[in-house]
């Protein structure tokens, strides 16, 4: 099984198209609590739907159970909590959803988990995929 990451602030719309050309790579799985985000206009649903589809032949999938609840969320970002927290606390989260029996694993396999941060260190898009390399077994991981 392989599982493609990638966020996409600070990368212009042809940077973040021309990462998502990988073999293997069949869909976008928007892992976003909010994916109408203005950070970056190509990102919001229907266009990066469209987009996806029309530049790279990819599908989309929006995955809010995969994402963190807003409380968990504006405790990072918005009151300066600290990344070992956050971590605990989305790890957490993911085990009481059961996120490993309730999202199917060809769903996941091929797909490229979406967010905003520039990198995977302190990213949930990186908690995620090594979430299910841990419940499912042998799990490729690539960061774009």
């Amino acid at each position: 099984m392989k599982i493609f990451t990638i966020g996409f602030t600070q990368k212009s719309a042809e940077q973040f198209f021309n990462h998502l050309k990988q073999p293997g790579l069949t869909r976008v799985i928007d892992i976003r609590l909010n994916n109408v985000s203005q950070l970056a206009g190509f990102t919001k649903m229907k266009d990066l739907q469209f987009f996806l589809r029309e530049i790279n032949n990819l599908d989309y999938v929006h995955l809010p159970e995969l994402a963190p609840t807003k409380e968990i969320l504006d405790g990072y970002k918005k009151n300066g909590g600290d990344w070992k927290s956050y971590e605990k606390q989305f790890l957490s989260l993911m085990a009481t959803r059961r996120v490993e029996n309730l999202v199917k694993k060809d769903l996941i396999d091929g797909g490229c988990l979406l967010c905003s941060e520039v990198t995977p260190e302190h990213c949930h898009r990186r908690l995620v995929a090594e979430y299910f390399r841990d419940k499912w077994g042998y799990v490729e991981i690539v960061h774009l």
